[in-house]
């Protein structure tokens, strides 16, 4: 049924629990030629063909090497970027074709936590006016008075104090940044943080911190998460679900247990291979599953199954069959020749 105009779009299906439903989301970006006629001749296909759900109160990881269209997913599902194909449900409300007025109430209830914690807040603003920033553009500032606490009340919940809030960014380390941004983040009390590689511009001590904050944050504001990183061994910490991403689509689903102690794909074997083991014993013995080659173009992806190029388990039907992403049980889904569908 169509809604009205300007009503939202109610989307049936999927969970009660589902906060969030991206169903065979596409990115591409367009690749023109000619000096003063441009036309296009050709596509950068960043994401193509992603699906997955985020349950309430859940945190669903999302890795994979640089340029797999992780980060390009995150900024989609906030709508940052324009969608060439499939559907973004929030709340059962379809918001992939929002206007503006729609999108701005959407980004009351969905923000993003930054990677870079020193390019993300504005140099020339003081903390106190970063995070009054969004309240004033959504109209929920308020009396000064008002204003003053929830800003003080946001930078303790951050674990800052509130008389920082008078200092510049450049005044701060970089794991304090990023607390402010989680607390710019947090200041129009969303129910949905995308995490944008959160940790992985600052230094491993305070890596630990940052993430820690966010679990405390997330039991404790009822918060739910989709956390793209790719150091794996922070996506096991904080994730309840993982999904691994490889050229702009998802080979592997699986709870967080299962995918560390039994993982499927190829490709995401090949991934967990290469943490290292803290024993040296363990480390010497255990097998290793080397992946060689580089990661084709986007431009132009190999036909059949987009890992055949690199993996050491290359089957003929690989080469001229793409594998669907099938669901082997209620908790696991790979897209891979080698795990067909059940039955």
């Amino acid at each position: 049924m169509d809604a009205a105009p300007g009503q939202p779009a109610v989307v049936a299906g999927g969970r009660p629990d589902d906060i969030l439903r991206v169903e065979d989301l596409a990115i591409h970006f367009p690749v023109l030629s000619g000096t003063f006629i441009r036309r296009q001749v050709g596509a950068v296909k960043a994401v193509d063909g992603v699906s997955f759900t985020l349950r309430r109160g859940e945190t669903l990881g999302l890795v994979g090497e640089s340029g797999c269209g992780k980060s390009t997913t995150g900024l989609a599902i906030l709508r940052m970027l324009d969608v060439t194909r499939g559907r973004i449900i929030y709340e059962g409300e379809d918001v992939t074709h929002h206007d503006r007025r729609q999108l701005r109430g959407f980004r009351r209830h969905v923000q993003m936590v930054y990677q870079d914690p020193y390019g993300s807040l504005n140099p020339r603003m003081k903390v106190r006016d970063i995070i009054a920033e969004p309240l004033e553009v959504h109209g929920l500032a308020g009396s000064e008075a008002e204003m003053r606490e929830r800003i003080d009340r946001m930078l303790a919940t951050v674990g800052l104090l509130p008389y920082m809030a008078d200092r510049y960014p450049h005044e701060f380390s970089g794991g304090q940044r990023q607390r402010i941004g989680i607390a710019r983040s947090l200041a129009l009390e969303p129910n949905l943080l995308i995490c944008d590689e959160p940790v992985s511009a600052l230094d491993v001590s305070i890596q630990a911190q940052v993430v820690n904050l966010l679990m405390d944050l997330q039991q404790r504001l009822g918060l739910s998460y989709v956390f793209v990183a790719h150091d794996l061994a922070v996506v096991r910490h904080i994730s309840d679900r993982i999904a691994v991403m490889y050229l702009g689509r998802i080979v592997e689903i699986a709870g967080r247990d299962d995918l560390y102690r039994e993982p499927l794909h190829p490709y995401t074997q090949a991934l967990l291979s290469a943490i290292p083991v803290a024993d040296p014993v363990a480390e010497a013995e255990r097998p290793r599953m080397v992946v060689s080659g580089e990661v084709p173009s986007a431009l132009n992806p190999p036909s059949g199954c987009r890992f055949h190029t690199r993996c050491p388990a290359v089957m003929p039907i690989c080469r001229e069959a793409d594998p669907a992403l099938v669901a082997l049980d209620d908790t696991r889904s790979v897209a891979c020749h080698l795990h067909p569908a059940p039955g």
